[in-house]
C-alpha cells in the first residue's frame, strides 16, 4: 500500500476530540472535521523535550519525520502523553522532488493531503506579508525616496513557496513609469527572513518587534534602513495574526501533533516555531519534535538558535541512520544497495559516528541511536551496525515506524524513556554570542562539520565587516550548506577529511536575529528536477489525488 491509501485506510477521530486529548483549554478554532488552530495559550505542564535528528541525508532518504511520528505514537502506547511538534510541509519539495513531509506508512499525520498542500494557509500569508514589504519598499522609492533609499542596496527580497530557478535573478520596475528599474531575486517562502521571524517570535508583541528590526535596505550615506521606518510593521502582522497561532492534527495513532511552520535547514534555521514547542511541554509530559536534514544542520541550528532564544532544554536527542544510506556514504551506487554489503556498512558508519561525537562531546546530550528498517536491509547487515556499535558501549534500536507504527517503535521509546532521566544539564552551546564572527564560524565548522578550517572570499570579509560596523556581531550565526555532506561539497560523503569551509557571503537578518553565512554555491531558490512530482500527480472529477505522495 502507498502512504496515501494506508492514510486512508484510517479512520481520524474528529479534531475536537483531539483538542480534548491534548487538555487544551482555549477556544480552538476549527477547520473542518481534522484540523484546528490553538490560539496561544500554555498548561501548566513542564513536559521532557526529545530532538529527533539523522545522519546526512542521501536520496535514501532517512524517515526522520516517520520515525519521528512512530516514537511519539510508541509512548503515547506507553500511557507517557506525548505530543508532537513538527513543521509544516512546503509546496517546494512537495512539487519537487523530495515530495510530502507527514512521515509514511503507519507513522504519519493527517489528513496528509490537506497538511501537504496549502495546510491552513500559514505559507501564504508569509508569502503575502514578506512580499508587501518588499511593494512598500519599491513605491517608497517611486514616491520621492524620502527615506533615500539605495536601489542597488536593497537588501530585503521577493518569495514565493515554489521551487522556480527562473526567479533567483530577475528585473523589477522596467518600463515607463513603474519605479526605479533594479535588479532583484527572489527566495523560497520557507527560506525567508519572515518565516524564521515567525519560528522564533515568543508572541504577538515580540513578532512586531522582529518585523520592524527587519534591514531591509542601506540608504546612499550607507545608514541600514528598517521595516518600521517604512511604517510596514502593523500591515505585514495583519497579514501573520492567524499565521503565528500553531495548527493541530493528529497522527494515524491519534497522537496530537502540532504542526506549525518550518524553514529549511539547510539554507535556514531548520525547526518549527518556539510558541507551537512551548505550547506542546505545557500539555504534555513529553514532546518528540525534528530539526531538519542531519545533525551538523538542523540539530545544530536547534541548540543554537531555537533553543538560545527559546530558553529551551533539551533532555535526550534520537539520531537516525538507514542502512542504504549508510552504504551511499561509503560510495555504493544507488543500483547496487540491495546488494548486501557488509563492509560498506561498516564504512559508511564513520558518518554516524560523526554525528554522535557532535550530539555527545560537544553539545553533551544523552543520546539514542537508532536504525530506520526498510525491506531491503539484510540481516547481517543491520546487526553489523549493532555489533560495532556494541564496541563503542552504544545500544542501537531498531524501529519499524513505516510498517507498524508506534508498535514499530515501542523498545525506542524505551530506549528515550531511559535517555530522558539521564543527565543533562551539561547542555552546552557550540559558541558563545560575544565571540567574534569568526569565531562563531570556525567553531561551527570544526567541532560540528570536522573541518580543518574556513577560507572567507573578498565579498564574505567585506559583510563581515559591514556587520560589526552596524554592531550586530553579537547575533547567532547559521551557516547555509548543503545537507548531503559534512563539508560544503555535497559531492564529499561519508566523513571527509582535511577539507575547509568556503564562506561566499554573509546575510544580516536583524529581525530574526541571526547572521546567514553561506558556505560554498548554495541557492537560496532551488529549481525543479528533470520530471518533478508536479508532473506526475493526477486528481480525478471526485477529487482523488493520486502519483504526488
Amino acid at each position: 500500500m502507498t502512504d496515501l491509501e494506508i492514510a486512508n485506510s484510517v479512520k481520524l477521530k474528529n479534531i475536537k476530540k483531539i483538542v480534548k486529548k491534548l487538555h487544551y483549554k482555549g477556544d480552538a478554532i476549527f477547520y473542518g472535521n481534522y484540523k484546528a488552530k490553538l490560539p496561544i495559550k500554555y498548561g501548566k505542564k513542564k513536559g521532557k523535550l526529545i530532538l529527533v535528528t539523522a545522519i546526512n541525508p542521501t536520496k535514501m532518504g532517512i524517515g526522520k519525520t516517520t520515525v519521528a511520528i512512530g516514537l511519539a505514537d510508541a509512548l503515547n502506547k506507553l500511557k507517557k502523553r506525548c505530543t508532537l511538534a513538527l513543521r509544516e510541509p512546503s509546496l517546494g519539495p512537495v512539487f519537487g522532488v523530495k515530495g510530502g513531509a507527514t512521515g509514511g506508512g503507519y507513522s504519519q499525520i493527517a489528513p496528509m493531503e490537506d497538511i501537504n498542500l496549502h495546510f491552513n494557509g500559514d505559507f501564504h500569508a508569509i508569502t503575502s506579508a514578506n512580499n508587501l514589504l518588499c511593494s512598500l519598499i519599491d513605491n517608497h522609492i517611486y514616491q520621492g525616496n524620502e527615506l533615500n533609499i539605495d536601489p542597488n542596496r536593497i537588501l530585503f527580497h521577493r518569495c514565493i513557496d515554489l521551487n522556480d530557478r527562473a526567479l533567483r535573478e530577475v528585473t523589477v520596475a522596467q518600463g515607463k513609469k513603474n519605479g526605479v528599474e533594479r535588479k532583484d531575486s527572489f527566495t523560497i517562502t520557507a527560506a525567508s527572513e519572515i518565516m524564521a521571524i515567525m519560528c522564533l517570535a515568543t508572541d504577538f508583541e515580540n513578532l512586531k518587534e522582529r518585523l520592524g528590526n527587519i534591514a531591509v535596505a542601506y540608504s546612499k550615506d550607507n545608514k541600514l534602513i528598517y521595516a518600521r521606518d517604512l511604517k510596514a510593521v502593523d500591515s505585514m502582522a495583519i497579514l501573520l495574526k492567524d499565521a503565528l497561532i500553531p495548527n493541530l492534527v493528529q497522527t494515524l495513532g491519534e497522537t496530537p501533533a502540532l504542526v506549525h511552520l518550518g524553514p529549511f535547514a539547510n539554507i535556514a534555521h531548520g525547526c518549527n516555531s518556539i510558541v507551537a514547542t512551548k505550547m506542546a511541554l505545557s500539555y504534555s509530559n513529553y514532546v518528540v519534535t525534528e530539526a531538519g536534514f542531519g545533525a551538523d544542520l538542523g540539530a545544530e541550528k536547534f541548540f543554537d538558535v531555537k533553543c538560545r532564544v527559546g530558553n529551551l532544554h533539551p533532555n535526550a536527542v534520537v539520531i537516525i541512520a538507514t542502512i542504504g544510506a549508510l552504504k551511499l556514504h561509503a560510495g555504493v551506487k544507488y543500483e547496487d544497495l540491495k546488494i548486501e554489503n557488509i563492509q560498506a556498512v561498516k564504512s559508511g558508519m564513520a558518518n554516524l559516528y560523526s554525528h554522535i561525537n557532535t550530539i555527545y562531546n560537544e553539545f553533551k546530550l544523552p543520546f539514542v541511536v537508532t536504525l530506520n528498517k526498510y525491506e531491503t536491509d539484510s540481516p547481517d547487515e543491520i546487526m553489523t551496525v549493532v555489533r560495532e556499535l556494541e564496541k563503542m558501549d552504544i545500544k542501537c534500536v531498531i524501529n519499524d515506524a513505516w510498517g507498524k507504527g508506534g508498535e514499530g517503535c515501542l523498545e525506542l521509546a524505551k530506549a528515550v524513556l531511559f535517555a530522558s532521566e539521564l543527565d543533562s544539564s551539561h547542555f552546552d552551546y557550540i559558541y558563545d554570542l560575544d565571540e567574534k564572527i569568526e569565531s562563531k564560524i570556525k567553531k561551527i565548522a570544526t567541532k560540528v562539520y570536522g573541518a580543518s578550517g574556513v577560507i572567507y572570499t573578498d565579498k564574505a570579509k567585506e559583510q563581515i565587516k559591514e556587520i560589526k560596523k552596524q554592531k550586530y556581531d553579537n547575533l547567532p550565526i547559521v551557516i547555509a550548506k548543503t545537507q548531503y555532506s559534512l563539508s560544503d561539497d555535497p559531492k564529499l560523503l561519508n566523513k571527509p577529511k582535511g577539507f575547509k569551509i568556503t564562506i561566499s557571503d554573509l546575510e544580516l537578518k536583524s529581525g530574526a536575529g541571526f547572521i546567514v553565512a553561506i558556505a560554498g554555491n548554495m541557492l537560496l531558490m532551488p529549481g525543479l528536477g528533470k520530471t518533478p512530482n508536479a508532473v506526475n500527480m493526477t486528481i480525478d472529477k471526485n477529487y482523488k489525488i493520486s502519483g504526488l505522495f
